[in-house]
């Protein structure tokens, strides 16, 4: 078993990112697995060197350590090699469509709008897919996939028609999350993949890109998610209201990452714990499947509830 926690360092670690990290741990653990951090530094637009070492810092603040760590920015010959494999095989197309283009369109499974293929036609220009200025998109195959994760969470889409063909490569030669991921876990050998419940959308087209490069596809695990009332008080995913810098000056360690495992239902009680302590109990089964409400008090610290 080799799996992976993969966050992008677009902003402070928070606890999201920490629970996601100590639930991917916990499961290549108890497995006596492998635990890979791989940082997901290739949006340049967003990342700052800054976050990452913080990230790392974080983590090892938890108790968390890694077997392997991969900085995704390193890798970009592979993902290049894979755009030459696509490109061989009839897959890329350049897009000129915007985001403004689609809006108002038709929904897809992750809330944005669907892409209706629009530029399919369109061939790569004499200089081949380098020479795109515009999006590069992948022609995905017109099929369903057929999948429910670990976890019983059905996944199934036709990601051509629901999702639309995903972009490869943005405009501004930033290599795109879908194919960057597709790429690293099989060169890493990724055997299993646990991942918050907001990336399930995502799987059906990942899966149809491991088809087309003929790497194999990993089990998938969805899990539940820390919540956030955004200004109008709707629930949105946790990302940078409860920033790593509070939480460590409020908890320590041990203490917060047994509100994590309380709030996952791993104790009965919110009590200072280390995720190796964790490692003999740890089962899926107990693992709740609703998501929760964080909030930050000034004197209680972290506050985890269940949605109102």
């Amino acid at each position: 078993m080799r799996s992976r926690f993969a966050p992008s360092p677009t902003g402070e670690a928070h606890p999201g990112t920490l629970l996601a990290a100590l639930l991917v741990w916990l499961d290549a653990r108890k497995a006596g697995g492998a635990a890979l951090l791989r940082l997901e530094d290739l949006d340049t637009t967003r990342v700052k060197a800054a976050w990452s070492e913080q990230m790392l810092d974080a983590l090892a603040w938890l108790g968390l350590d890694w077997d392997e760590t991969i900085v995704q920015s390193g890798r970009k010959a592979a993902h290049e090699a894979a755009l030459d494999q696509l490109a061989a095989a009839g897959r890329l197309y350049p897009c000129t469509c915007s985001r403004a283009d689609r809006a108002g369109g038709r929904r897809a499974p992750d809330g944005g709008w669907a892409y209706e293929n629009t530029c399919r036609d369109k061939p790569l220009p004499a200089g081949g897919w380098r020479a795109v200025d515009d999006n590069l998109r992948a022609h995905l195959d017109d099929s369903r996939v057929e999948l429910v994760d670990d976890g019983g969470l059905d996944v199934s889409q036709t990601p051509a028609h629901d999702m639309g063909d995903p972009i490869l490569r943005r405009r501004d030669g930033v290599i795109a999350y879908q194919l960057a991921v597709v790429v690293d876990d099989a060169a890493a050998g990724i055997t299993h993949v646990v991942r918050g419940r907001d990336i399930a959308p995502s799987t059906a087209t990942q899966v149809m890109l491991q088809r087309l490069l003929g790497v194999p596809t990993p089990h998938y695990r969805h899990h539940f998610l820390l919540l956030e009332h955004s200004k109008g008080e709707k629930l949105a995913k946790l990302h940078g209201s409860i920033p790593f810098g509070e939480l460590r000056a409020r908890h320590a360690g041990d203490e917060l990452c047994g509100l994590l495992a309380h709030a996952a239902d791993l104790v009965d009680e919110a009590r200072p714990c280390t995720p190796r302590e964790l490692v003999a109990t740890f089962d899926w089964a107990r693992v709740r499947n609703d998501d929760l409400v964080a909030t930050f008090d000034r004197e209680r610290g972290l506050v985890v509830q269940r949605q109102s």
